[in-house]
C-alpha cells in the first residue's frame, strides 16, 4: 500500500492554537471585536493570536476563551492530545444508558395498561421533590426516569378522550423536562436535543399553558448554551412563548405566572450573555415584579422561580455581564440559604464563585465552590464554570491556594481517568 492511500494521521500536521481559535470563533458566530470585548482585549489582539503574531496566551486566558466559545474538550482548542479536560460536558453518568434507551425506544405496542394520569402526576411530583432534596440528584432522578417516560408515553397512546390525551401529553412533556435536567452537560448533545424537541411537541399537543412555558424555557436554554450564533433562536422561542402567555397573566394561577417570570428572566440572561446591560437588567426588573405577585413561600419545582431566587438571578446577570464588583455586591445581597433546592443552591454558589473570580478574589471563589460541593456534588461535577476556576487556581503561584484548588479538583472528580 502506498503512503498516499494510507488513512491520514489527523495529528501529523496539527493546527496551531491561533488557527484553532479562529475556526472555533467562526463556528460560534463571534466576530473578533465581540470575542475581544468578552475577554477584555481588543480585536487586534484576537487577530494577533489567530495569525500567530502573538504567542499562545496563558492558561487563565485559554480557559476564558474556552468558556466563551463553549469548548467541550480543552484539547479541541489547544491541540494537545495529552490532556483532555471536558469543560462543558461532564462524564457520562452511570444511569445515562438506561435513560437514553427509554428516550430512544419506539414502542409500537402497549403490553400493559397505563397508570392513571393522577398516579403519574404524583410520581412526577415525587421525582421533582427528590431532585431538590438530594445532593446526588442525578443518580436519584436517573433511577426514576426510564419507567416514568415509558408509562407517560403509554398513557398518551391509550388515552380515549381528547381531554385525557391532553392531560397525558402535559405529564409526558414535564417528564421530558425532568429528563433534560438529567441529560444536560453529559456527553450526548443529540440526546439532549431529542428530549427538548419531544418536550416541545408534547407541550403543544397538551395545549396546557404551563407545559408550553416549561418546554420553551428549556428549549431557550438549549439554544443559548449552543453558543452565540444560537442566541437569536433562544430569543425567538422565549419571546414567542411570552407573547402567548401574556394575555393569560392577569388571572393566571401561580404555576403559569411563575413560568412567565422564569421566561422573562431567561430573556435577560440571554441579553446579559450578549453584553446588553440595560436590556438584561430591564428583564430582571420585570421578572422580579412577577415574582412579587407570587406567595412568599411559593417555589416552582421545575424552574425554581420564586421571590427567593431573584437575588441569585441578579448575581447571574452581573456575572454574565462580566461585572466583578457588581457580582460581589449582588452575592452579598442574595441569601443562598433561602433557596430550598440543593442543586439550585449549588448552582447559585458557583455563580457567586464566578463573581469573586471576576473581582480578583480567588480564595473566596474556591471557598464558595466548596460550599457548592457540600450542597450538591453532582451539580459542581458537571459545571464547566466551576471546572474553569479550579483548573485556573491549580496553576496558582501561591502554594496554599494551589493546594486548595487541587483538593477541590480531586473531590470534583477532575483527576479521574
Amino acid at each position: 500500500m502506498t503512503p498516499s492511500s494510507d488513512t491520514p494521521d489527523p495529528y501529523a500536521d496539527p493546527l496551531v492554537f491561533g488557527q484553532r481559535l479562529q475556526i472555533l470563533r467562526n463556528r460560534r458566530g463571534l466576530t473578533r471585536d465581540q470575542l475581544g470585548g468578552l475577554l477584555g482585549r481588543s480585536a487586534s489582539w484576537v487577530k494577533g493570536v489567530e495569525s500567530g503574531r502573538l504567542k499562545t496566551p496563558k492558561l487563565e486566558l485559554i480557559l476564558g476563551i474556552a468558556e466563551i466559545l463553549r469548548v467541550r474538550d480543552l484539547a479541541e482548542l489547544t491541540g494537545s492530545q495529552t490532556v483532555h479536560v471536558d469543560l462543558f460536558a461532564g462524564p457520562g453518568h452511570p444511569r445515562l444508558p438506561a435513560v437514553k434507551a427509554a428516550v430512544d425506544a419506539f414502542p409500537v405496542s402497549t403490553p400493559h395498561e397505563a397508570p392513571p394520569t393522577a398516579h403519574l402526576r404524583a410520581r412526577l411530583d415525587r421525582a421533582w421533590a427528590a431532585r431538590h432534596k438530594s445532593p446526588n440528584h442525578r443518580d436519584v432522578v436517573g433511577a426514576l426516569l426510564p419507567d416514568l417516560i415509558r408509562d407517560a408515553q403509554t398513557a398518551v397512546r391509550q388515552a380515549d378522550r381528547a381531554g385525557e390525551r391532553r392531560a397525558a401529553q402535559a405529564i409526558l412533556s414535564e417528564s421530558y423536562a425532568l429528563c433534560q435536567f438529567f441529560v444536560a452537560y453529559q456527553p450526548d448533545a443529540p440526546l439532549l436535543w431529542r428530549v427538548a424537541e419531544r418536550g416541545l411537541i408534547s407541550a403543544q399537543e397538551s395545549e396546557d399553558p404551563r407545559a408550553i412555558g416549561v418546554a420553551a424555557w428549556l428549549a431557550t436554554q438549549a439554544h443559548r448554551d449552543s453558543g452565540y450564533a444560537h442566541f437569536d433562536a433562544a430569543d425567538a422561542v422565549n419571546l414567542a412563548t411570552l407573547a402567548h402567555l401574556t394575555p393569560l397573566l392577569p388571572d393566571a394561577p401561580n404555576q403559569v405566572l411563575a413560568i412567565a417570570g422564569a421566561l422573562t428572566f431567561e430573556a435577560g440572561y440571554t441579553a446579559a450573555r450578549r453584553g446588553e446591560t440595560g436590556t438584561a437588567w430591564r428583564y430582571w426588573d420585570q421578572a422580579r415584579a412577577i415574582a412579587e405577585r407570587l406567595p412568599a413561600d411559593f417555589y416552582d419545582p421545575v424552574t425554581s422561580f420564586s421571590r427567593a431566587i431573584m437575588g441569585a438571578h441578579a448575581v447571574t446577570v452581573a456575572v454574565e455581564l462580566h461585572a466583578g464588583g457588581e457580582s460581589v455586591r449582588q452575592a452579598a445581597a442574595a441569601d443562598a440559604v433561602t433557596i430550598p433546592s440543593r442543586p439550585r443552591r449549588a448552582r447559585h454558589r458557583i455563580e457567586e464563585a464566578r463573581g469573586y473570580q471576576l473581582d480578583g478574589q480567588p480564595d473566596a471563589a474556591l471557598a464558595t465552590l466548596d460550599k457548592a460541593h457540600e450542597a450538591a456534588p453532582e451539580t459542581i461535577k458537571y459545571n464547566g464554570y466551576a471546572k474553569r476556576i479550579v483548573l485556573e487556581e491549580a496553576e496558582s503561584k501561591i502554594p496554599a491556594r494551589r493546594r486548595r484548588a487541587s483538593e477541590l479538583a480531586e473531590k470534583m472528580g477532575l483527576l479521574a481517568a
